[in-house]
């Protein structure tokens, strides 16, 4: 069995892949674009009109297009870990719709305390370690009544593939995901209130398992957890991985779950006292300027 710690995932491992993804991302992220487009359907039954938007995990700007469309007064600014996404959303820019960028950890915005008041986030938080001190730092930009939302993967995400490589051989192949339970019992930690969880699952069908595998690679979805083989699948390997998908074939085609779990809350009163800022600059939302990477 896999220690906990073959999961951790290596965020410089994690950054370089959707660098070397920037280019190819936006004609492969089919999943992406209808779960953002599902998520942000969500909203039609909040009553908000947010004056800042924070697009955490932002990529190539998609999400914070579609955001700026729907508040079109609100400052919308889309954070990345990976300056390369953050360089092919600024290509993609409209003159009457731009939004701003920044680079940055998720866990560690480098924004001011009760900033935003809404912080959106579509298929970001399976990426990160410790969700946790995401929602935390969500919170703490939040201004009172703000809304977080978001769309992560739960642990039925391709079981068809964890199962599959099962049968070639022990190590990690696949990424743990997060339990829908888990992640609300983590938003009630860090001090969200009237936390709203749900689940879907989707089946996506791909001709092969090497189809599969283009998509993951062209999006930068790779397996980066410390456990992960660091040598290229022998051809032995490979040929019992592609039998095994091919045992799971149905009607000529590979079958792969995605579980997604879809979250919402509140930030509350803003309580004082907390944890220090470690000495860091955070600056207001409104003094970030229209050059970025």
């Amino acid at each position: 069995m896999p220690s906990v710690d073959e999961f951790f995932l290596d965020p410089r491992a994690v950054r370089r892949a959707f660098d070397a993804a920037a280019k190819t991302f936006d004609a492969a992220a089919v999943v992406h674009a209808e779960i953002r487009s599902r998520l942000i359907e969500r909203l039609d039954v909040v009553r908000l009109d947010p004056s800042v938007v924070l697009d955490l995990g932002a990529a190539t700007g998609q999400g914070s297009r579609a955001l700026k469309d729907r508040y079109p007064r609100a400052r919308v600014v889309a954070v990345d870990l990976s300056t390369a996404m953050l360089r092919e959303a600024r290509k993609k820019q409209r003159l009457f719709r731009r939004f701003q960028r920044v680079a940055a950890d998720a866990a560690r915005l480098p924004l001011a305390r009760e900033s935003a008041d809404l912080v959106f986030s579509n298929l970001m938080l399976q990426w990160c370690n410790d969700p946790d001190a995401i929602f935390r730092e969500s919170r703490r930009v939040l201004r009172p009544n703000g809304l977080l939302t978001f769309a992560s993967l739960g642990p039925d995400s391709l079981r068809e593939l964890r199962g599959a490589w099962a049968a070639v051989d022990e190590r990690t192949h696949v990424h743990r995901f997060i339990d829908m339970h888990d992640l609300g019992d983590a938003l009630v930690r860090t001090g969200f209130a009237e936390p709203v969880m749900d689940t879907e699952r989707l089946t996506i069908t791909y001709s092969n398992v090497e189809t599969l595998f283009g998509e993951l690679r062209r999006t930068g979805s790779t397996n980066q957890a410390q456990g992960r083989p660091r040598h290229l699948t022998g051809r032995s390997a490979g040929q019992r991985l592609r039998e095994a998908c091919d045992r799971a074939l149905v009607e000529n085609v590979l079958p792969v779950t995605l579980e997604i779990v879809y979250g919402h809350a509140w930030a509350g009163q803003t309580r004082r006292g907390g944890a220090s800022d470690r000495g860091e600059t955070r600056v207001p939302v409104t003094s970030i300027g229209r050059r970025g990477p």
